[in-house]
Parts: C-alpha cells; structure tokens; sequence
C-alpha cells in the first residue's frame, strides 16, 4: 500500500503543470493618464484595450504615421470620447 501511494506521489510531482495562460498584452502599457490630443493626420492606428484582469483600466493607444511611436491617449479627454463615439457610430452603420 505504500509503495503505491510513493508510486502515486512521484508520478504527481513529475508532471508538468502549466499555470494560468497569461495575456499576451500583460499589465498596463500606458504608465501615465497620456496625452489629450493628437492631430487625426499623424495618425495611423488606435487600439482600445478595454480594462480587463491584466490592466483595469481603458487603454487608447495611438501609433503616430512618421515615427511609428506609440502614444497613450488619455481615454478622458474629448478628443478621445469624441473619437470612441464617432468609431461606434461608424461600426452601426456597417452593420
């Protein structure tokens, strides 16, 4: 009977156990509130990143056409909601 429960034990400890999957954005990539406005022509692309259980709070982040930087929009400031409601707009009449 011992032997089985040894038997049983090591077998346990030898396998692999994979944790839970993490996001592949991770935590928050926007540090600090960002910025309130960008001029639309320097823009080439806006990612939303809605809060989530990696980072819990909105995240705009908005990559500038010249330098290919990436900037965080403060999802406060007008530009930004005017922006969210203008992009909501546009996906209703598509659909």
């Amino acid at each position: 009977m011992r032997s089985a429960a040894f038997i049983l034990l090591a077998c346990l400890l030898s396998v692999d156990v994979k944790g839970m999957a993490i996001s592949p954005r991770g935590r928050c990539q926007c540090t600090d509130a960002g910025v309130n406005f960008i001029r639309p022509k320097e823009i080439e692309k806006i990612e939303v990143y809605s809060p989530s259980s990696s980072c819990e709070h909105m995240e705009i982040i908005v990559t500038v056409k010249e330098s290919a930087e990436q900037r965080c929009l403060n999802p406060e400031s007008k530009f930004a909601q005017n922006f969210i409601k203008n992009a909501q707009k546009k996906n209703r009449r598509l659909e």
